[in-house]
């Protein structure tokens, strides 16, 4: 059974040491923190400006034995100034995250690939790598486009994250997979969701931010997506279940999306 770790979007409601205590009391061996909102009016924890909430979660992270694997979000917009993430990496590195998590928001390609190697270079002197993540809805929408741009930033530890959703709501293939080394994919995001074919804007962020279904319980076919990764490598669960956070809390939520990746891995 693979390493999970609690994506903080499962449970966006919690601040980071007590997604720390959840992700203990759930079985879960590391956790992803969001210290950057994904949109305007999004949540986020800004752990490099908030010792206070620092020093709790590092104690929560000694009291529990909880790691983290990585921290969020980078948006790779044509206005980015790289420069200022410096804090964001720093803090990641204090956590002793492994990974940053960023995202393509640039339509200049060439723009976008000089930039994510500068960041790459900015984690790697503090001992993290970038991963570059797609979306059906950004300028790099499947395995295929996210893989161009990673060769195209010209860094050996620069990764991919695969997000079993956004694979399966994009023109991502398996045929996408070959030629890229095994290397570039260190950790995967995986989910499930309804089957189908067709989706509409509104559609793919409603299931991206807001509701998805436990490992399972859905149509992808996550273990046929998984064939195509390393074996052993940390599986997040990314699991938005908005509806059964308001009727039942987090905690409930992070254990059920647990158990049924436990179920499926197993089966």
């Amino acid at each position: 059974m693979p390493d999970f770790s609690l994506a903080h979007l499962t449970a966006i409601g919690l601040p980071p040491p007590e997604l720390v205590r959840v992700a203990s009391r759930t079985g879960y061996r590391t956790v992803g923190l969001r210290l950057i909102a994904a949109t305007a009016d999004g949540p986020a924890y800004p752990l490099m400006s908030d010792p206070a909430l620092m020093r709790e979660t590092k104690a929560a992270m000694a009291d529990t034995g909880v790691g983290v694997l990585d921290v969020e979000f980078v948006k790779i917009t044509p206005e980015i100034d790289v420069a200022a993430l410096e804090p964001f990496v720093a803090a990641g590195a204090e956590l002793g995250a492994k990974f940053v998590i960023t995202a393509p928001y640039d339509p200049d390609l060439r723009r976008l690939a000089d930039r994510l190697g500068t960041i790459s270079d900015l984690c790697g002197r503090h001992g993290m790598r970038a991963v570059l993540e797609f979306f059906p809805w950004t300028e790099v929408p499947s395995l295929g486009a996210a893989a161009a741009v990673v060769e195209a930033a010209g860094r050996a530890e620069c990764g991919i994250l695969v997000d079993t959703l956004h694979y399966t709501r994009s023109d991502s293939t398996a045929g996408q997979f070959r030629g890229v080394p095994a290397s570039r994919f260190p950790f995967v995001h995986v989910c499930d969701a309804p089957a189908g074919t067709s989706w509409t804007r509104e559609q793919l962020f409603h299931a991206g931010r807001v509701e998805r279904l436990p490992p399972g319980e859905g149509g992808i076919d996550i273990k046929g997506i998984l064939r195509h990764l390393p074996p052993g490598i940390p599986v997040a669960l990314e699991v938005p279940m908005t509806a059964m956070v308001a009727a039942a809390g987090e905690e409930a939520v992070a254990l059920r999306v647990r158990r049924a990746a436990e179920r499926l891995l197993a089966s």
